[in-house]
């Protein structure tokens, strides 16, 4: 059995980020910013109440006689009462023995093309600590995308207007930042354990070193371009903020508002339906937090049973990641080019580069982590990069759209009369010597009949417009196209129109 030590971490990182908040608002106080002290506290208690309704709803403790566990939770103090329990059942295996024990089956990762399906036992001391574990990997998402994400925004923003960093404020925002990177990778790893719970998932120490870079950059920046921003376009800030939660907020109820499902009930039998309608917007809440300041490795999908979306969907990834650098790329220019001389210290175009660069690396090193070191990459059904390539396909597609609408002076210019065509086409239309009945056959008759040319334009359009649309720069997919007469026109125009018309004939 494992030592819990992501609880320990969780708890850590939680006591350390409370004690370091309450700390820095009493100087707050102390100095008579009652805004920054009132604006500190707020993203402190406010996630901590969370985490203690959280830990109470997973633990089921309404339903059960434990009224001091209960106070413990009113007094902010159910986090570090649950890790010194979780510690206890650690300690106490081995020395009691299990009344009873379950059997679970996982499977193993493919090896070979072959997977086997190993059966151990679990006791009620294992089972405890599973749900410890499950718990605080929770909690640690509430703490950070709803406490330590907006603590750090607003400290930082306050390092920027006064030009200064004091002791307690560097350490807060050194915590709170360790404290998003930690969620953010515990989002990741229990995106993986939910999508594939059937199997034995072991993550190395590799792909957490990974995680924590990829997620390190991408958090550090969109803070950083945020609190840039704001410094110098304080008004502009709200309707950015405010759009980007929306949208996020609502794409889940969209998605079930389409699928036409019904309402979920499943999610607790003791909750009613208007129980099931908040517990619903609270995880949407969460779920947009987590999507204003990195993606969020677990997709909601309200009309499924877990309430998870279990298929990789590398679309969906590379249209965030492109529109999230396109939105960084865009304020940091509207900061550059609206900046006073607050910013005189300092290179500015530097800054911008540097900021962009971080943001890359970012991206670098989560396509380094799907590629290399994901523990289930051998269950994707596509590979990162042939998922990117597809999507960038399409994207190339849907920007080339207006020229394939575009098709009848192409049509036209191919198939002009030999009159009208220039030296170079009436030489190639010269019946050579060694040419066959067939082929002088087909050239003596210099313009076709009218209801032939008519239905030579519409076949030739209609294939035109076939191949365009269904020829994809992408080996994978491969569509048959049952004509020859776009190969025809590709030919007329490189100056073998004898081989076409041979062709018709």
């Amino acid at each position: 059995m494992r030592l819990p030590s992501s609880i320990f971490v969780s708890v850590s990182l939680f006591t350390a980020e409370t004690t370091a908040a309450l700390y820095l608002s009493s100087t707050y106080r102390s100095d008579g910013d009652q805004i920054w002290q009132g604006l500190t506290l707020l993203f402190t208690l406010v996630p901590s109440v969370l985490v203690q309704l959280t830990l109470t709803f997973i633990h089921r403790d309404l339903s059960r006689d434990r009224p001091l566990v209960l106070l413990l939770h009113i007094l902010q103090l159910g986090p570090i009462v649950r890790c010194l329990e979780a510690f206890c059942i650690y300690g106490s295996v081995g020395r009691v023995e299990e009344p009873y024990v379950s059997i679970t089956r996982k499977r193993q990762m493919p090896r070979r093309g072959q997977s086997e399906e190993v059966e151990r036992q679990v006791g009620q001391a294992e089972g405890k600590l599973f749900t410890h574990r499950a718990a605080f990997a929770r909690t640690s998402v509430i703490q950070a995308f709803l406490g330590s994400a907006p603590q750090l925004t607003l400290q930082l923003y306050i390092c920027v207007l006064q030009q200064a960093v004091s002791i307690g404020r560097g350490t807060l925002m050194v915590i709170s930042l360790l404290s998003i990177v930690y969620g953010a990778l515990r989002c990741n790893i229990l995106a993986i354990k939910i999508k594939y719970d059937d199997y034995e998932v072991e993550v190395r120490p590799v792909a957490y070193l990974c995680i924590f870079l990829w997620r390190s950059f991408e958090i550090a920046t969109r803070v950083t371009v945020l609190v840039l921003f704001s410094s110098v376009l304080q008004l502009w800030i709200l309707p950015v903020v405010l759009l980007n939660f929306f949208i996020f907020f609502l794409y889940p109820w969209v998605l079930f508002w389409f699928s036409h499902s019904p309402f979920p009930e499943n999610i607790e039998k003791t909750l009613t339906r208007v129980g099931t309608t908040i517990v619903l917007c609270l995880l949407t809440f969460l779920y947009a937090g987590i999507n204003m300041f990195c993606w969020s490795a677990v997709q909601l999908k309200l009309n499924d049973p877990d309430l998870i979306n279990k298929s990789q969907n590398w679309y969906r990834m590379a249209v965030y990641y492109m529109l999230r650098f396109v939105e960084n790329a865009s304020l940091l220019l509207l900061w550059y080019v609206f900046q006073t001389d607050f910013y005189r210290f300092i290179c500015a175009p530097l800054l911008l580069l540097q900021l962009l660069v971080a943001y890359a690396l970012g991206i670098c090193f989560m396509l380094l982590f799907y590629q290399f070191c994901h523990p289930c990459r051998k269950l994707f059904s596509s590979s990162m990069t042939q998922g990117l390539w597809d999507c960038s396909a399409l994207l190339c597609l849907v920007c080339h759209a207006p020229e394939r609408d575009v098709v009848g002076p192409i049509e036209k210019a191919a198939l002009d009369p030999p009159d009208s065509a220039g030296p170079i086409e009436k030489a190639a239309l010269d019946t050579p010597d060694g040419a066959g009945p067939i082929e002088k056959v087909a050239l003596d008759p210099p313009y076709p009949s009218p209801t032939t040319y008519k239905e030579m334009v519409d076949d030739t359009s209609y294939d035109m417009a076939n191949d365009t649309t269904y020829t994809m720069p992408n080996d994978t997919v491969t569509y048959g196209v049952p004509n020859d007469t776009s190969h025809e026109v590709l030919s007329e125009m490189n100056g073998n129109v004898s081989h076409s018309l041979s062709s018709n004939a």
